[in-house]
């Protein structure tokens, strides 16, 4: 009987520890002094070290992948971004209660795995760990011949962070006559793109993906949709840690949009009233929502239009807290107040 390898099997371990001496340095640059070993191992190890002078520290954890937005990632043949909108979904669902992302850990599913395009893709990873602060302490790629096809992948992640208790935001410090404040997001992050493509990529080549749009401001289709999900998590914690108490809780801008997020964020006996008018929505989503033929309701459950991240701020307290959100580059604009009601979103013109 003749020998039938793993490799003949279509799972190349050579490759497989070639990918991973090529990640190494992008790994490394992740690091936190909280580390212990090095990839590797059979577990990543991360010192508790990080909970000192904390009450009474609890740990806070979230998982998510980028979804569709994959595909065209592998339409246009650019993998090095998808990454930083891996860890921005997990590590921006993580601060909405006030959490410091601590370290990530990623999955990588491959048809057919080749190490320079998974270094570009975990290389994505490092750097969504680097904005978020966070440490890549362990991950896995696994192929899988004859269930995916060569050059498709998938990608999920994991994340833990740590809140101290008496700081935690959320609901119950929400209160009537708190403000709105709206950090801007860089077009739909990652969320959507079942209909996005369908409506504004199906039928069409890589090369027509790659020609500039005069409605995009010259800029390329494939560009504004494969644009990183942005990463709030150091902007945010400056801000909790410098004005503590400022900020009574926060909602990430997901699938569900405004409508279906915010409201997470708000007691029962409590409305958010969002001014429709105050921002801008970026030029692709618009795109997106015209080819669509979605109405403005419609749209403000399913995209975030232009807002990725919103503040339940103290009245007393937004220009202080806008002062110190413009500090870290951020561009945040008041799209909102607190009003009586029953837990859900209402819009005013």
């Amino acid at each position: 009987m003749a020998e039938i390898t793993y490799a003949d099997a279509g799972v190349d371990i050579e490759e497989g520890a070639a990918a991973v001496d090529a990640i190494k340095d992008a790994v490394h640059s992740t690091y936190r002094p909280e580390v212990v070993g090095d990839i590797g191992g059979f577990g990543g190890l991360f010192s508790a070290a990080a909970f000192k002078g904390m009450e009474e520290p609890l740990m806070v954890s979230g998982t998510d992948g980028v979804g569709t937005k994959l595909k065209v990632a592998q339409l246009i043949g650019k993998h090095d971004t998808v990454g930083i909108d891996l860890v921005a979904m997990c590590v921006n669902d993580i601060l909405a209660c006030g959490a410091e992302p601590l370290f990530f850990l990623d999955y990588i599913a491959i048809g057919k795995l080749k190490k320079e395009h998974v270094a570009k893709v975990v290389g994505g990873i490092a750097e969504g760990c680097r904005q978020a602060g966070c440490a890549l302490i362990g991950g896995e790629m696994a192929e899988h011949p004859g269930v995916m096809d060569p050059d498709d992948y998938d990608l999920s992640g994991f994340t833990v962070g740590v809140v101290d208790r008496p700081k935690m935001i959320g609901p119950d410090g929400v209160v009537e006559g708190d403000v709105l404040v709206g950090l801007r997001s860089s077009g739909f992050h990652s969320n959507g793109y079942s209909l996005v493509r369908k409506v504004l990529v199906e039928g069409k080549t890589a090369e027509e993906l790659a020609a500039p749009v005069a409605e995009l401001n010259g800029e390329t289709l494939g560009d504004a949709l494969i644009a990183p999900t942005r990463i709030y998590v150091k902007p945010v914690l400056n801000c909790l840690r410098n004005l503590p108490g400022d900020v009574h809780a926060l909602a990430h801008i997901t699938g569900g949009g405004i409508t279906e997020n915010l409201n997470r964020a708000l007691p029962e006996t409590m409305d958010a009233l969002v001014n429709k008018g105050a921002w801008e929505v970026p030029p692709i989503i618009k795109m997106g929502i015209e080819a669509a033929g979605l109405t403005e309701e419609q749209a403000l459950k399913t995209f975030n239009m232009g807002i990725g991240m919103v503040l339940i701020v103290d009245a007393a307290r937004v220009d202080a807290v806008m002062d110190e959100l413009a500090k870290s580059g951020e561009e945040p604009v008041v799209i909102g107040k607190i009003v009586e009601g029953t837990g859900v979103v209402r819009y005013a013109e």
